[in-house]
């Protein structure tokens, strides 16, 4: 597979949607969990990442814009015994729940389907992350933009060599319907030793206008303590 640049990956696509990088940072000392979403409509951007006990959430900026939260309000990453979950979509939570009820991630994800967006169908694109380093992605997507078909592709690594970690988004870019991402998650190489490094990296290669929130974990490999970074658009 090729490796591709993310930066240069980013800042070719001015719609990429919602994104997830998952990988091992260019140390090799810590895991790489980095979450973002974009917005066209200014209820999508009307959004700002907040901390909670076990991860982040979205919420409004300014509440009195908001129109309909039922797609663009959830819990992007929360910690669900030891594994770090990463979703654009309240399949965060089937997932916690199937984790504590003994099932597993792709149990979980058997149960949904990609959103009731028509004509657009936005893929649900979902990680775990592993103490290990280990991680696994899916992505749940309509049939070619029928929505009476779902197909569902899991993906797991056992790990990736330092500097390196897969990328998986909505869309491939932008357009009316938005086309949805195609193939495998992308292999990109991840540079950065710091989370603040990476999410610097990440934010300033994100189309300026499209772009509405991030947020960036690295997971030091040996002790599991987390280092966070936030940024939000409207709250520079």
């Amino acid at each position: 597979m090729k490796l591709l640049d993310l930066t240069q990956e980013l800042q070719r696509n001015p719609y990429p949607g919602r994104g997830i990088v998952l990988g091992r940072s260019a140390d090799g000392k810590s895991a790489v969990i980095a979450y973002f979403i974009m917005g066209r409509s200014e209820n999508s951007r009307n959004r700002i990442f907040s901390v909670t006990e076990d991860g982040i959430r979205t919420e409004a900026f300014d509440p009195s814009k908001m129109v309909d939260p039922s797609l663009i309000i959830y819990h992007p990453v929360r910690k669900v015994k030891n594994l770090t979950i990463v979703t654009n979509g309240d399949q965060t939570d089937t997932i916690m729940e199937a984790l504590n009820e003994g099932h597993c991630f792709r149990h979980a994800l058997m149960t949904r389907t990609f959103e009731p967006d028509g004509p657009n169908y936005t893929p649900r694109i979902s990680g775990a992350m592993l103490p290990s380093g280990a991680y696994k992605l899916s992505i749940l997507k309509s049939f070619n933009g029928d929505p009476n078909f779902c197909n569902r592709y899991f993906f797991e690594y056992d790990g990736v060599p330092a500097g390196f970690g897969h990328f998986i988004h909505t869309y491939m870019g932008d357009g009316n319907p938005l086309p949805s991402f195609e193939g495998e998650p992308e292999l990109v190489s991840i540079p950065s030793n710091t989370a603040q490094e990476f999410a610097d990296l990440l934010w300033s290669s994100l189309n300026e206008e499209n772009k509405v929130s991030l947020f960036v974990r690295y997971i030091d490999l040996e002790t599991q303590a987390a280092d966070d970074v936030i940024v939000n658009k409207h709250q520079q």
